[in-house]
């Protein structure tokens, strides 16, 4: 229990349905298990991994200012940049020592959702660079199909249709996410984190991680151990929607960053979330007389904005002003 499973799933996109049975129950049984493994084997490629790459260095290497102008906490919808410290996602810790920019599925400004101030929906807040927002759509859309082969892969296990996932993800709440960890000598204290230990929000989580290092994940006997980058490969894990739609049958496991030491670390995670309006309740197949549903139904929106509410100071003080 001290290395996480590496899977390739390279089966997926080929036409031998025993080879994609056997990558789909070595998912499942990390899901059980784990609740977090490797992949190798997706269609994104390394030249794809070191645009972003650039790209992000070269965001955050902004002064600033300019990154404020696309300052999340005067969002409407969570797009833009999180300044250091925005977020906590250990209330028992300072605030995370990390910046982001975040983006999801771009709604104008004239769709009827947004007209609606629906939540969590709009345009995204991009930086006036050169190539960026091409390069983030493009990736957007290859993460939101790569989430879904994976979960088209679950399906089987979960007892349910394998177009059961696509068809509530028409449309998704889906966020991409890039991180920039500073060096941890720049803390505000000893015990200030780069991501302090937290589960994650929605469905399911790809990431992206340089070759500095930092993830930690607490198994099962509540130990915390590495999950260092392997090139080539993304670290999934399931949020609490997936536990709350298996009945736990699969793990929401909690992890966190360790801030490197002396240089800064950068990663680009993939949070796969549903259409908001999706209901999140136990499966019929994850239930009986013995196991009865863990958590009351709720939908993705509200879900969500309640774990927001938890973690970012902004979202509890009331409705961004613009």
């Amino acid at each position: 229990m001290n290395a996480l499973p590496i899977i390739d799933i390279g089966p997926l996109y080929q036409s031998d349905p025993q080879a994609a049975q056997q990558v789909a129950g070595a998912i499942d049984a990390a899901c059980r298990q784990w609740g977090f493994f490797y992949i190798k084997g997706h269609p994104i490629s390394a030249a794809r991994i070191e645009a972003l790459n650039a790209a992000a260095k070269t965001f955050f290497a902004l002064p600033l200012a300019r990154k404020l102008d696309i300052d999340i906490t005067r969002s409407l919808h969570h797009r833009g940049y999180g300044a250091i410290a925005t977020e906590q996602l250990d209330p028992t810790l300072p605030s995370d020592l990390k910046e982001t920019f975040d983006m999801g599925l771009h709604l104008p400004a004239d769709h009827p959702e947004v007209v609606v101030s629906k939540p969590l929906r709009g345009p995204n807040r991009h930086p006036d660079l050169p190539g960026w927002e091409a390069l983030m759509q493009a990736h957007y859309l290859d993460m939101q199909a790569l989430a879904q082969t994976l979960l088209r892969a679950m399906t089987g296990a979960l007892g349910v249709p394998q177009t059961f996932f696509d068809e509530r993800f028409e449309q998704p709440v889906s966020v991409f996410r890039m991180i920039h960890y500073p060096p941890r000598h720049t803390a505000t204290s000893e015990t200030q984190r780069g991501a302090g230990a937290h589960t994650d929000y929605g469905c399911i989580t790809l990431l992206y991680q340089d070759g500095v290092g930092g993830l930690q994940v607490r198994n099962v006997d509540g130990q915390w151990i590495d999950a260092p980058p392997i090139e080539g490969t993304f670290v999934v894990n399931l949020g609490d929607m997936m536990a709350r739609w298996s009945n736990d049958l699969y793990v929401s496991t909690p992890h966190r960053v360790i801030s490197p030491s002396g240089v800064d670390r950068y990663s680009m995670p993939f949070f796969a979330e549903p259409h908001p309006d999706t209901a999140i309740q136990c499966l019929p197949g994850c239930q009986d007389p013995e196991h009865p549903p863990l958590y009351p139904p709720t939908t993705c929106a509200d879900f969500l904005l309640s774990r927001f509410a938890d973690t970012y100071a902004y979202r509890r003080q009331g409705e961004p002003s613009n």
